[in-house]
């Protein structure tokens, strides 16, 4: 039998079959590692920019950021200075903030610069109430002109369809604050997590800043590549099983049979056998 017709089962359904699902998983693979590596590329550049940023000295809000609606993702953790006043008045709650494993709120109080300008503080986080969906104790925010440093953050997006109570807001999503505030003079682009102000004032719990961590991104990106190679090797080796059960006498198979079985018989005897032997020749 020729060499073409011994491996035609190969192209059967069945293995043809296996081969599909393999190409699926192959790909499948190849998507989850390439976006671990993404995950992993995006962790470095955060941690680049917690390095670089958080403990520069603070700069004027102005000079930092010139339009309302201006911001750039490698200003983040970068602390600028403000002065001005407290709007507490328009002060709202972001729900759902989540803060070592407690529900509750963030304290998001706009901030009238002296050229007027509004920038939004998070003056930190406050616990859900014990018996409502709402804070018992709000820290209140300094009174007249104050002088504050706080860390930019981006804004967040909006989630369609999802509302929160008057008071409140669902994300921190900076052109609904300043749809709230009614005025077009609210930075857009940019939001602050308080690090100091004066007067000192009580506050929620205040941003620290983050752990240095790269993450398991790189392992698991490996790990999925590790899987599809894997897979071929199992899809080869089923390949190869098969033909050695379907063509006992190919020369090379009857040779490679051959060699496992020398391998076998100069493999070394187990102490039972040893012992076997031993007793087999006492008794003889």
């Amino acid at each position: 039998m020729s060499g073409e017709r011994r491996w035609r089962f190969a192209f059967s359904k069945r293995w043809l079959g296996y081969l599909g699902l393999l190409i699926v998983f192959a790909i499948a693979c190849g998507f989850l590692s390439h976006w671990q590596f993404e995950r992993r590329d995006e962790r470095v550049s955060e941690n680049a920019r917690i390095t670089g940023n958080f403990d520069r000295e603070p700069v004027p809000l102005e000079s930092e950021i010139t339009a309302l609606d201006d911001f750039s993702i490698d200003q983040e953790w970068t602390p600028v200075l403000l002065q001005g006043r407290y709007l507490t008045d328009e002060q709202l709650l972001a729900r759902s903030r989540p803060h070592n494993g407690l529900p509750g709120f963030e304290i998001l109080t706009p901030f009238e610069t002296d050229d007027g300008r509004v920038f939004i503080v998070n003056r930190g986080w406050i616990p859900t109430g014990d018996a409502q969906d709402s804070p018992d104790h709000i820290p209140a925010a300094p009174e007249g002109e104050a002088t504050i440093v706080a860390r930019l953050k981006p804004g967040e997006p909006e989630i369609p369809g999802r509302t929160a109570p008057a008071g409140q807001i669902a994300t921190i999503h900076l052109p609904q604050f300043a749809d709230e505030l009614g005025t077009d003079r609210v930075y857009t682009g940019a939001y602050g997590l308080l690090s100091a102000e004066r007067p000192n004032a009580e506050t929620g719990a205040l941003t620290t800043k983050p752990a240095l961590s790269e993450g398991n991104h790189l392992s698991y990106a490996f790990q999925w590549i590790i899987f599809a190679i894997i897979a071929l090797l199992g899809l080869i080796f089923g390949l190869r099983a098969e033909y050695r059960d379907r063509n006992p006498d190919d020369p090379k198979v009857r040779e490679a049979i051959s060699r496992e079985r020398e391998r076998a018989g100069r493999r070394r005897k187990t102490d039972a056998e040893i012992e076997d032997e031993i007793l087999d020749r006492a008794g003889g």
